[in-house]
């Protein structure tokens, strides 16, 4: 799960990413449910952009990550906009050290790193664990849709002064299993250097994640697509499933 050089090359190729809606969904989401939410942990929080966007909201917030540049890049914001995050090295498998969260987030995919059926459910369990009761957990993966019909077998390209990459996303051997080989391209002085990653995600069924995420200890599931919590979700065909359920308390 670590993005090792890619994080060097990540925010620049990634600057259109829509952080700005998923700080504000996740706002939206804490207003809606009539909760007070002080202590969100970012599950997954890369270079930190959806971090320290909803620490200049007013929370308090955590960032976890596998990936020692993406933390330090992270880090490194933080320090600069003199917002006081707490930064952990982890890996959402193996995850620890985090209890009485208010909150927990994790976006732009990370989930779909969990690529096992069992691996899922740990992450989960871990997640229950580490909120109080009647805390809420809140992430979005790929619509399985999405996954067969837009991505598998495609191949994007992006160019940037900067940096460049080509994305080869192949299938898998199971439903919305993904096999992604990219090669980047990254400015260094005045040569390009070439460097490549290989990731593998998975997305599953809408009704799965329903039942690991009650197995796991939650409860109250409501799902939602692109970005909306106007409806809750209908339409199998949007591109990401937000998925927001509270601990059962007891």
């Amino acid at each position: 799960m670590a993005y090792n050089q890619m994080a060097y090359v990540y925010d620049k190729l990634m600057a259109h990413a829509p952080y700005d809606k998923w700080a504000e969904f996740t706002r939206a989401a804490v207003t809606q449910s009539r909760k007070q939410i002080e202590h969100i942990a970012d599950l997954g929080c890369g270079t930190g952009e959806i971090t320290t966007k909803l620490a200049e909201l007013g929370f308090r917030m955590t960032g976890l990550d596998y990936s020692t540049e993406m933390l330090t890049y992270a880090e490194h914001k933080a320090s600069e906009e003199d917002l006081r995050i707490q930064w952990m090295r982890q890996d959402l498998r193996e995850m620890q050290g985090l209890n009485n969260l208010d909150a927990a987030i994790s976006y732009c995919d990370v989930i779909n790193y969990i690529t096992t059926e069992q691996e899922l459910r740990n992450v989960f369990n871990r997640v229950v664990d580490a909120l109080k009761d009647g805390g809420l957990f809140i992430f979005d993966v790929h619509s399985m849709y999405h996954v067969e019909h837009h991505l598998i077998n495609q191949t994007f390209a992006d160019v940037t002064e900067d940096a460049s990459y080509i994305w080869f996303c192949s299938e898998g051997d199971m439903p919305g299993e993904m096999h992604h080989d990219l090669t980047f391209f990254a400015l260094n002085g005045e040569k390009y250097e070439r460097f490549d990653e290989y990731h593998h995600q998975r997305t599953y069924s809408i009704s799965f994640f329903q039942e690991i995420l009650l197995d796991a200890g939650f409860e109250n599931i409501k799902i939602y697509a692109d970005f909306t919590l106007k409806n809750e979700f209908i339409d199998e065909k949007a591109e990401r499933i937000f998925f927001l359920a509270e601990k059962r308390s007891g």
